[in-house]
């Protein structure tokens, strides 16, 4: 059985307390790897390490880092295969799906590679006379990444390479559910020429994460999960001084207005609700359908539905793999299973699904899609962030009921509006209360130089992750004021409070 060990100081460190977790194949339901499970003792070795190459990797000059970046990038490029066919074999998605994971991870490495524009300071001369005042922003010192089990290589991407561009050293804590891909991505770094310790990777539970959030040498954590869990992260890291950026869950809104080209909807929200099995935070999980449309929408959606190819992530037929583990897959099912009861109409039931062809996937984690109509705003399916291919439609008569259902969740991560009204779209986009918004785009992810987070129960921490935001996260400002007197100026004794003149 193959087993997943820690990456500390630019080598392999081989699990010390016995304790390992187990890593399943979604598509067969086997367990194909374990993984080694962080002690405290060995988050402290990790953290030790990062901490005494930060003496030296945070004076390194901006073009050294960024030389290393390149090549890093390079590496990243030539193997993206190998990593998409990690990230399939242990999350379960198809392989498409996940060399397009690992395309937006690259791109916050280009990010990176740039990072010298990025930072960038300001001077302003003579504010005082022979007084110049500059400000710059310097690293941190260690910082820490918590990641989830859906993008198990772009998330930990989009946190490492901008903070250790950025002069930090990182240690990484992926999920435990499928970490091979996270690394990968560390051994590829050594091998670009990233100095020893700069970037660690520990695996691990909560024991692990507690810890991380604890050590007094940990500056700062960044997170990816559910709502729940970025609560609880927020907390502990503020309680220990630390800055933190967590997001956190979803339940993503598509508005389609009555004047909205209904096939081209239907398209995208099958491809928004069911890609990657619905496992992503900016899932389509709702449909609002406004005025008379709902009807044909719902139609044009089950047909789609019905025709969708459901499999093992390696076959290139597939377009649509497992959940990551049974508990999860149960879970999902339990909402189309009690929805009927709760006021919906249940339009596609995909619940008992099984794979056709694929007699070594009879145990793995399979789930058709399901739809689901004119779902009531007090059903569990509509209030809960159900993270798997479970698609909700709900009725409204105008657009201002239906701003004001969307308005009114806890949530506010992504959102969009399909319409050919540009009124109605800058309107909405305006008044809509979500921290990214897609015009006839569905899945309204940021490209690199531009910051991703949502608002409310979807955000914790003052700032959204990569692009200019998450190089402020990784650095903190200074503001130098100089000033270089002539030999002769004589200054004077002065108690009073300091003049610009």
């Amino acid at each position: 059985m193959k087993t997943v060990n820690h990456w500390i100081g630019g080598k392999t460190a081989e699990g010390a307390t016995g304790a390992y977790g187990p890593v399943y194949n979604p598509a067969t339901g086997a367990q194909d790897t374990q993984v080694a499970l962080a002690s405290v003792e060995e988050v402290d070795v990790a953290v030790a390490v990062a901490k005494e190459a930060f003496r030296s990797w945070g004076t390194v000059s901006l073009s050294k880092r960024t030389a290393i970046l390149y090549k890093y990038r390079e590496l990243l490029d030539a193997h993206r295969d190998e990593i998409a066919e990690l990230i399939t074999a242990e999350h379960g998605k198809v392989h498409s799906d996940a060399l397009g994971e690992v395309a937006r991870g690259l791109e916050i490495v280009e990010l990176a590679c740039g990072i010298a524009e990025k930072l960038k300071g300001e001077l302003s001369t003579q504010v005082s006379t022979g007084v110049d005042v500059s400000s710059i922003r310097q690293p941190l010192g260690v910082v820490a990444g918590i990641t989830p089990f859906n993008f198990p290589a772009m998330v930990p991407m989009w946190m490492f390479p901008v903070a250790i561009a950025c002069g930090n050293t990182f240690v990484l804590k992926p999920s435990e559910k499928d970490p091979s891909a996270s690394r990968r991505l560390a051994e590829l770094a050594t091998e670009a020429g990233l100095p020893d310790g700069v970037l660690n990777v520990v695996n691990g539970d909560k024991v692990a994460v507690d810890r991380l959030l604890e050590h007094p040498d940990i500056a700062a954590v960044s997170f990816v999960g559910s709502t729940p869990i970025a609560k609880y992260i927020q907390s502990r890291a503020i309680e220990h001084g630390k800055r933190v950026q967590a997001l956190g869950g979803a339940k993503n809104h598509m508005l389609v207005l009555p004047d909205a080209d209904l096939d081209f909807a239907a398209d995208n929200a099958i491809n928004a609700a069911y890609g990657s099995a619905g496992e992503r935070c900016m899932a389509v999980s709702v449909v609002v359908a406004v005025g008379d449309i709902g009807d044909d929408l719902v139609k044009k959606i089950a047909d789609r539905a019905a025709r969708l190819r459901i499999g093992p992530g390696n076959d290139p037929a597939s377009e649509m793999g497992p959940l990551i583990t049974k508990e999860h897959r149960d879970k999902v099912a339990g909402y189309v299973h009690g929805a009927a009861a709760q006021g919906a109409e249940v339009v596609v039931d995909g619940t008992g699904y099984s794979v056709e062809g694929h007699p070594e996937c009879a145990d793995g984690f399979f789930i058709g899609v399901s739809l689901l109509d004119k779902v009531p705003p007090t059903a569990d399916a509509y209030r809960d962030e159900i993270f798997g291919p479970v698609l909700c439609v709900v009725r409204a008569e105008t657009y201002d009921e239906a701003i004001e259902l969307i308005n009114s969740s806890n949530w506010g991560n992504g959102t969009a509006i399909f319409t050919r009204d540009g009124g109605a779209a800058r309107r909405f986009q305006l008044e809509v209360e979500a921290g990214m918004v897609g015009v006839n785009v569905p899945i309204p992810v940021p490209v690199g130089y531009h910051s991703f987070g949502g608002w409310k129960d979807s955000l914790f921490g003052d700032h959204h992750i990569y692009g200019n935001d998450g190089v402020h996260f990784y650095t903190r400002g200074k503001v130098v004021t100089t000033r270089w007197p002539e030999p002769s100026e004589e200054v004077g004794i002065n108690l009073g409070f300091p003049k610009n003149h």
